[in-house]
């Protein structure tokens, strides 16, 4: 496997300083910008104004539902995008294929902020959100993988694992770039000129994202190492077909799938998305507040990527990556507690203090329905817009105990006023400096956790697959295990949430996919799979 690579680098002049630096500029950039292009929708869905926009009136819980769903459905059309342009990369070069995604994506951002609201063109309106959205997912299939390979294949010996983090920490940057031109764009206008237009403003930033990628990208050269191949006659005839017959990589495409994309990926997407939407609606902290300080973690976690991207050429990629996963699901939860507790001390007070307990016959909660159809669904849709945590018991009929004395529920009105003489505080939450410290602090700790599970990655996966194949074959399992283990992770934990009441039962999805990870990745990824320095 490390033939091809050799024959490379003793073929060609080592590449000066200055071009190593252009490579990774270029190649990260283009990846900053493109995520920037894809993560800027579940910015947005997370503040609501996608639901409200784009989706049928008169359930907020479902217009949220719905929008994450918008969310997924990119995500699920990432591994087409693998296949796609996973062919083309191998078969025809890296460079023009990740040109070619770059464009798609700019242009399908673009789109969205074009795209009329519901109240104007009805269910048109989604429908266009959602083929733009299957555009974005197929333009990133073929991203990553030409971008961290371009980059791989032209690391000197002994530095793969810190020259590809950088395209791991551009993930990170385009989510803190997103949420940056949020605020700077909610800040320059009035709220009602937001609301109106104003929202659209990022998605159409995207052609000036666009345009610097395409120069930066279209002065580079072809990686020398699909040159060496294309000259030695050995380019993969069909790479899709031989990614699934060549030998020993149903192994490890399994690996990559299952031990190594599901476990970084929503370990990166709880310390972001979850974090974000757990502090906006189940602490109900100040919107505003919680995209500086979650912004504020993401690009102080960038270092972490790189970090752990340099030590796993020291102390190999596997070493990292298991003990990182063994980390967040020893930390996972009490990370959130933390925050829980920092985000609004009064609701975790009075939650503990009077514990809410619904009690009633088959007691139900329907999230998809504009309207509940029982007594029992109605309270409980009442308590999960409020973000209030409850328990529910059988009973005969419906009754509602707040700190063990039934309370009236006749009304909105006489509900509030009792959960307010309860202490359950019921507005926006905004945490004191201390507060927001705790709450920075946690964040950074879940994205060191992210680090040393997402930072060796570009490395690894470029060092477990074969040169003529390797487009292929690390771009199909990669987009498979982050488009749906990831991709629905935040409309999953989002339905668990409210159909529990209890705003940290959602994280359980996110543990359960990390064991899985962690056995797969322990028991099957072995150090010999790993072509290291092109040996």
């Amino acid at each position: 496997m490390g033939t091809i690579e050799a024959t490379a680098r003793q073929g060609s002049a080592a590449p000066s300083a200055g071009d190593v630096r252009t490579v990774i500029a270029a190649s990260s950039l283009g990846t900053l910008f493109e995520w920037y292009d894809f993560f800027i929708y579940g910015t947005l869905a997370a503040s609501g104004i996608i639901g409200r926009i784009f989706f049928p009136p008169g359930n907020e819980q479902l217009q949220t539902l719905l929008a994450w769903a918008g969310f997924a459905v990119g995500f699920g059309f990432r591994p087409l995008g693998a296949v796609l342009f996973g062919y083309l990369g191998d078969k025809f070069g890296r460079k023009y294929t990740f040109i070619v995604t770059i464009v798609l994506m700019g242009v399908a951002t673009a789109g969205v902020g074009l795209v009329p609201s519901y109240a104007t063109i009805g269910w048109l309106a989604p429908a266009l959100i959602i083929l733009l959205r299957i555009i974005q997912g197929l333009a990133l299939g073929g991203e990553y993988g030409g971008a961290a390979i371009y980059v791989a294949e032209h690391a000197p010996p002994g530095r793969r694992g810190l020259f590809t983090s950088f395209i791991q920490a551009c993930v990170g940057a385009g989510f803190f770039l997103s949420l940056v031109v949020v605020l700077a764009c909610k800040g320059s206008m009035s709220a009602a000129l937001w609301d109106a237009w104003g929202w659209r403003v990022p998605f159409l930033l995207s052609l000036v994202l666009l345009a610097i990628s395409l120069w930066m990208r279209v002065r580079l050269a072809e990686s020398p190492v699909f040159q060496a191949m294309k000259a030695a006659g050995k380019v993969s005839k069909n790479p899709l077909v031989e990614s699934f017959t060549y030998p020993g990589n149903g192994r490890r495409l399994v690996v990559a799938l299952f031990g190594i994309a599901a476990g970084f990926t929503v370990i990166w997407f709880t310390a972001m998305f979850s974090t974000l939407g757990f502090l906006r609606n189940a602490m109900h902290v100040d919107e505003t507040v919680a995209q500086i300080v979650v912004g504020g973690g993401a690009v102080m976690g960038l270092g972490w990527f790189i970090l752990f991207g340099h030590l796993s050429d020291r102390f190999g990629r596997k070493r990292l990556i298991v003990i990182g996963y063994a980390l967040t699901l020893a930390l996972l939860f009490p990370l959130f507690w933390l925050m829980g507790s920092a985000a609004n001390p009064g609701l975790t007070r009075a939650a503990e203090r009077a514990p809410i307990v619904v009690a009633g016959p088959d007691c139900r909660f329907n999230p998809f329905a504009k309207v509940q159809q029982d007594a029992c669904g109605r309270l409980l849709d009442y308590l999960s817009k409020r973000g209030i945590a409850y328990s529910l018991e059988e009973a005969p009929a419906v009754v509602l105990s707040i700190g063990g004395t039934p309370a009236d529920h006749r009304s909105d009105a006489d509900l509030d006023a009792k959960l307010k003489a309860a202490g359950y505080p019921l507005g926006k939450a905004s945490p004191g400096l201390g507060g927001l410290a705790v709450i920075f602090l946690a964040i950074m700790a879940l994205t060191a956790l992210s680090g040393a599970t997402y930072g060796p990655v570009a490395a690894l996966l470029t060092e477990l697959f074969p040169a003529r194949i390797r487009y292929s074959s690390m771009s199909i399992p990669y987009h498979f295990g982050t488009g749906y283990f990831g991709g629905v992770l935040p409309f999953v934990e989002q339905y668990v949430v409210a159909r529990t009441g209890d705003p940290y039962a959602g994280l359980w999805y996110s543990w359960g996919v990390v064991a899985m990870a962690l056995v797969v990745t322990m028991l099957l990824l072995k150090e010999r799979d790993l072509v290291k320095d092109d040996a």
